[in-house]
């Protein structure tokens, strides 16, 4: 059974799912995401044009379409023998889950600021290039203008603009010394061995912020172990290796990324629950939820550097917080008194009691409530 990836070097998300392939050392084989591949696979399989997009060639008559990072990433789990990137104690695992979520779903935020306010160009002959290979550049870059404006256009959803620029920058480049001080002591998030949050990290940091070039030198200059770390962690020399801490540790590194999440992401997620709580009322299961539910006031930044902005109600990320309460309910009452005591050293006590407004399922490629 062998695999196709359709993505692109320049898709944050294609990052994510090559990197773990790669590690996972799964047979498969990448085709680039252009026009005509999008007319011919990737609409009739998953009806909207979105990448990464996963083929499991697995003996069925069309093989197996697969959809969104996660999901891709599951199923291989599933499928393909051996370690797995999940750890299999309960405190590194929900951390996992966490830091996963806040890579996917928080860190896009810098990664698309860097890239439309400092690496426009890079990017737009990189789209071009993808759309229309045999195009020559001149025209590639031009082919891909409508394309670069709808995605650089994009970025005031996510709560990008001239007032909160600063604060963005300031929380990035924290983030950044976090991670690069845990990497001067591990090789991973939790020792030796990639996790599902390695990898939801990776997607951000590799694929736009180190890439790109200007974003790539400031990452070099300010953190050179996360720029190593992602070289690494995107084409791995030795896949299946490396082992989770014993005793399930979580490094200080990991307990100061997790105390990032619980100030910056994790209030944007419970004001995102009571916006998907007004919504699904009297809606029928099954029923497709919106991209976005309005715009509401979010603070973005790290410490002193926080500042209010406008923002998109954005539902999807509650998909990937749903997984994070879903394993702490799977959780015994011992384990789950330990990841309790985690959720209260980090800040993120409000996750203990949260019960999420309404059941979410991916259908069709889509997000929905639950049947």
């Amino acid at each position: 059974m062998t695999y196709t990836l359709i993505g692109t070097p320049v898709s944050l998300y294609s990052g994510k799912v090559r990197g773990y392939l790669r590690w996972k050392n799964v047979a498969f084989t990448e085709r680039l995401s252009t026009r005509e591949v999008y007319k011919a696979d990737i609409l009739p399989r998953v009806g909207w044009p979105v990448i990464p997009v996963v083929i499991h060639e697995d003996g069925s008559a069309h093989g197996t379409t697969l959809q969104d990072s996660t999901d891709i990433i599951d199923h291989v789990e599933a499928c393909a023998p051996g370690p797995s990137v999940y750890p299999d104690t309960p405190r590194q695992h929900l951390a996992a889950l966490i830091l996963e979520l806040f890579g996917d779903e928080w860190l896009v935020i810098p990664a698309m600021h860097y890239r439309w306010a400092y690496n426009r160009d890079f990017a737009q002959q990189e789209f071009g290039a993808t759309s229309h290979p045999h195009l020559s550049p001149d025209e590639q870059f031009a082919a891909a203008e409508k394309a670069v404006g709808f995605f650089s256009g994009s970025v005031g959803g996510l709560g990008v603009n001239p007032n909160s620029v600063a604060a963005i920058e300031a929380a990035y480049e924290d983030f950044l010394a976090v991670f690069d001080d845990h990497l001067g002591e591990h090789d991973t998030l939790f020792g030796s061995r990639p996790s599902i949050a390695d990898y939801g990290l990776l997607g951000p940091l590799y694929a736009h912020l180190l890439r790109d070039p200007k974003s790539g030198e400031l990452m070099r200059r300010l953190a050179p172990r996360v720029a190593r770390w992602a070289e690494a962690c995107h084409a791995p020399q030795h896949g299946l290796t490396g082992d989770f801490l014993p005793d399930d540790e979580i490094p200080s590194g990991v307990a100061r990324l997790l105390q990032r999440f619980a100030a910056q992401q994790l209030p944007v997620l419970l004001d995102t629950a009571e916006a998907l709580r007004t919504w699904a009322e009297g809606q029928a299961p099954g029923t497709e939820v919106p991209r976005i539910l309005g715009f509401h006031k979010a603070v973005i930044g790290h410490g002193d550097s926080q500042v209010e902005t406008d923002r998109a109600i954005i539902p999807y990320a509650l998909w990937m917080l749903q997984r994070v309460t879903d394993f702490r309910a799977s959780l015994g009452a011992e384990a789950r008194a330990s990841v309790d005591e985690m959720l209260r050293n980090t800040g993120a006590a409000k996750l203990i009691d949260f019960v999420p407004p309404a059941r979410l399922q991916r259908r069709h490629f889509k997000l929905a409530l639950a049947d």
